[in-house]
């Protein structure tokens, strides 16, 4: 089956030259949206998403009606490699089935993991410059005497943790923390 997918991002644009441009193609289903691409989650992919089989055949206008980023659209084209989807843009002629697609789709996978690593080190180049000024990073320790109340306080069984965060300041996931290290530490005490 031949699948069309066409995006608009505002309810002011039309669909029509996208789904001229799939009918001319043979699509015989086209799910339509009029939502940005900056969403994750859209209905009508998603909708696409679940219906599609073995050997069926997505159509896109262009890949910037597929992806909200190189990331998320290499992402749904593994997905569809992998279903044994084929994926086909019309306007950048692309079509992941041949060898000229598959190496179009491995230079985006190589240009996504070159992005995603330039990321990873921006973020530890700045962290090593701050450090160098005296900054620590991070997020800020918490009050030791804070914590031992807050143990306490849920020891006593006489007040709820929402009570106890808010009298101690303590937040929910260092309360926890802090109760499971109790705990391992009366666990490894008695062996």
């Amino acid at each position: 089956m031949i699948i069309g997918y066409a995006r608009v991002s505002t309810q002011d644009q039309t669909l029509d030259r996208q789904l001229d441009a799939l009918k001319k193609y043979g699509a015989e289903k086209i799910f339509e949206e009029k939502i940005t691409g900056t969403i994750k989650n859209r209905s009508e992919l998603d909708k696409l998403k679940l219906i599609i089989r073995e050997g069926d055949i997505v159509v896109i206008e262009s890949l910037s009606r597929l992806g909200r980023s190189s990331k998320d659209l290499l992402a749904l084209i593994e997905e569809f490699r992998d279903r044994k989807v084929t994926l086909i843009s019309l306007k950048e002629n692309i079509d992941i089935s041949t060898p000229t697609g598959q190496l179009m789709f491995t230079v985006l996978a190589a240009l996504c993991q070159f992005e995603r690593d330039l990321t990873v080190q921006r973020t530890k180049d700045g962290l090593m410059a701050a450090r160098a000024r005296g900054r620590k990073g991070g997020r800020p320790e918490v009050d030791p005497k804070k914590v031992e109340k807050a143990l306490r306080l849920y020891e006593a069984h006489t007040h709820s943790i929402n009570e106890i965060i808010a009298i101690t300041g303590v937040s929910q996931g260092t309360l926890y923390k802090a109760i499971r290290s109790a705990k391992e530490k009366i666990i490894n005490n008695q062996k």
